[in-house]
């Protein structure tokens, strides 16, 4: 009636400033009273309930994506599709801290300038959000997930899966992420397949600028999906304390091909970790481009797998990084993806016939489904 705002409306004329980018506006409020930068929003805005049961993971949806997307053209000022670390920065502006340390250039794919590339930074959202939920909503919060999407809370960004009980008895699963613990000896070259998933290079030990991470990252097609696996390079000797700290989805077990004393510590590992549970396994011979030894170990590793109905030990060489090492990654995708084929099934070689005609079959029938369609039209 006076030509006031009401509280309302004074709060909804703020939201308005903030949503069109006019920040300043809102500061000099803020700070005309005697408030600095140091403003904190409530738990209950920023830790929204959200029930995670046992045997259940997280992953960033859809509407996720869509916001975070938003989010990377607002702050990708030169349009290279990366994020340098002063773009990076200027993102994380609104949080009281920056969420991401300098690994996250370690444990994502980037480009060749060492930025963080567009995939990249969808693939490490992906990755807080199944490490730590809690913390990731913490961080949608103080970017604004709920306003500007005018949601009631960070929860609709992310899904919970179904538990992995009910997808092992149903032999199938709708998540998209998937946790694979690489175990090995020192010096069996785990650090250098976690970077090789990333495609890049393990940088030299005096390098100061680069930082190690025990997580990698990535996406892999598996039967014309997109999936994202999650590589993490494990200490057995510090980290499984107690029968829970081996689970995962799938366990790339890695030994030196070039030295004898190697496979026997993957033999003991899955002997009293593995070969009584339902975690798939998948050995891994490493630096296959030294001369290969002779392993003291009662049986050689291919004797080993045979018995343990495990598939054959796979090739891999960081310096060597071909068709075949590669394929090793989808190979533990699959592994993960169906367990319920741990045993020999997955070993023979008919089995990834089947796995690749079954593929082409897809790819001909949505082709023909496609025509068919044009044709209607």
């Amino acid at each position: 009636q006076d030509n006031g705002l009401t509280l309302n409306g004074f709060l909804f004329l703020n939201t308005l400033f903030i949503q069109r980018g006019r920040h300043e506006t809102t500061w000099t409020i803020l700070r005309k009273f005697g408030y600095d930068d140091n403003l904190e929003l409530m738990d209950d805005y920023l830790y929204p309930e959200l029930r995670v049961p046992v045997g259940c993971t997280t992953e960033m949806n859809h509407l996720g994506h869509q916001f975070l997307q938003r989010l990377f053209d607002k702050y990708d000022e030169d349009k290279d599709s990366a994020l340098s670390p002063a773009e990076l920065k200027n993102l994380f502006c609104v949080c009281p801290y920056m969420p991401w340390a300098a690994d996250v250039f370690m444990t994502v794919p980037t480009t060749e300038e060492g930025y963080l590339s567009n995939h990249g930074y969808h693939c490490q959202w992906m990755l807080s959000a199944y490490l730590d939920i809690h913390r990731c909503l913490e961080h949608l919060g103080y970017l604004g997930y709920p306003i500007l999407t005018e949601h009631e809370s960070q929860t609709t960004a992310v899904t919970v899966t179904r538990e992995k009980e009910v997808d092992l008895e149903k032999r199938q699963t709708q998540r998209t992420v998937f946790l694979c613990k690489v175990i090995g000896p020192r010096g069996t070259g785990k650090t250098a397949f976690l970077q090789s998933f990333v495609g890049r290079s393990v940088p030299g030990k005096g390098n100061p600028s680069s930082a190690f991470t025990p997580y990698a990252i990535n996406s892999v097609q598996v039967s014309s999906q997109e999936k994202y696996l999650i590589l993490n390079e494990v200490d057995v000797e510090t980290e499984f304390l107690k029968a829970s700290d081996a689970s995962c989805d799938v366990a790339c077990l890695m030994y030196d091909a070039s030295d004898p004393h190697s496979f026997d510590y993957c033999a003991s590992i899955y002997k009293q970790h593995y070969m009584d549970s339902n975690i798939p396994c998948v050995l891994v011979a490493s630096k296959v481009d030294l001369p290969e030894v002779k392993q003291f170990h009662g049986m050689t590793p291919a004797e080993f797998c045979y018995k343990h109905r495990l598939p054959p030990p796979l090739p891999f060489s960081s310096l060597l990084l071909d068709s075949t090492s590669k394929s090793i990654y989808t190979r533990l995708a699959w592994a993960a993806m169906y367990p319920h084929l741990k045993g020999s099934d997955m070993s023979s070689t008919s089995f990834w016939l089947r796995v690749a005609l079954g593929s082409a079959v897809v790819a001909v029938l949505g082709f023909a489904v496609y025509r068919a369609a044009v044709r209607l039209k």
